[in-house]
């Protein structure tokens, strides 16, 4: 009697553990082979998993790390861009006073001035940028003012343009050349502003640091770690192609900024 064709296939598969036992019984050499290489892959599968697991958690602690230090960078932008608002704001009012008095008053030119220096002094506590060129600016409205060269209320309207210019430096990210002090000696070098926040330098003889701020003050300390040149490497060359915006993994030194 001739097996229905659906039931074939079903013997041809309950036939396969026999063949194959037949086959390992004819040749024991090869069974411990292919016990050696099931061996070796469950043990490469374990390595593997392991492995996996170790990249997750390093994942999991870097996410966590740029989390904080990405907090971190927030914050300060906050609070240097409430800095300017706070300075724009007393300035308004100023500009309100003097009205009241009268455009040329002079009871005003006190209040200006600690406008002024209150100014210079935020622009000494920020990053190192550009801090000569952009106090003069400041001590020149503060020297036409005592001179009586311009009117308190000429004084506060360009210190309110000035104020504009520091609020477009706190949201800019740009290349540009200074000099600054690096190990005792006056170079001028590439800097990488990201904002008011962060400033990386570049040397002529590709050399890479940050401007880090001590108990001392800012200072510009030169990268040891390999990673660090490269990231900031890769930051420069993105700037400098006009690639303003993009994941940077750049190391940071925020602890000490105000």
């Amino acid at each position: 009697m001739a097996l229905p064709n659906v039931l074939k296939p079903m013997l041809w598969v309950l036939a396969l553990p026999l063949v194959y036992g037949a086959a390992v019984a004819q040749d024991p050499d090869n069974n411990e082979q292919l016990i050696e290489n099931l061996i070796e892959l469950r043990g490469k599968v374990e390595d593997l998993q392991a492995e996996l697991q170790i990249m997750k958690a390093e994942h999991t602690q870097s996410m966590s790390y740029l989390n904080t230090r990405k907090t971190e960078l927030e914050a300060n932008i906050d609070r240097k861009q409430l800095q300017v608002k706070q300075a724009q704001a007393e300035v308004v009012k100023l500009q309100e006073q003097i009205k009241s008095l009268g455009a040329d008053s002079e009871q005003m030119i006190p209040d200006v001035l600690l406008l002024a220096q209150s100014i210079q002094e935020n622009i000494e506590i920020g990053i190192p940028f550009k801090i000569i060129e952009r106090q003069s600016v400041v001590e020149g409205i503060v020297r036409d003012l005592e001179g009586r060269k311009v009117t308190s209320q000429l004084a506060i309207n360009r210190l309110w343009a000035f104020l504009e210019d520091e609020m477009r430096l706190a949201r800019e990210n740009a290349i540009y050349s200074q000099t600054i002090q690096l190990n005792g000696e006056k170079v001028l070098v590439d800097v990488a502003k990201l904002g008011t926040v962060l400033m990386y330098f570049k040397t002529r003889d590709d050399v890479y640091g940050q401007a880090v701020k001590n108990p001392q003050g800012w200072q510009f300390e030169t990268f040891t770690d390999t990673t660090d040149t490269e990231a900031v490497a890769a930051l420069f060359d993105s700037l400098k192609k006009q690639i303003r915006q993009g994941l940077f993994n750049l190391p940071l030194n925020l602890k000490n900024q105000g």
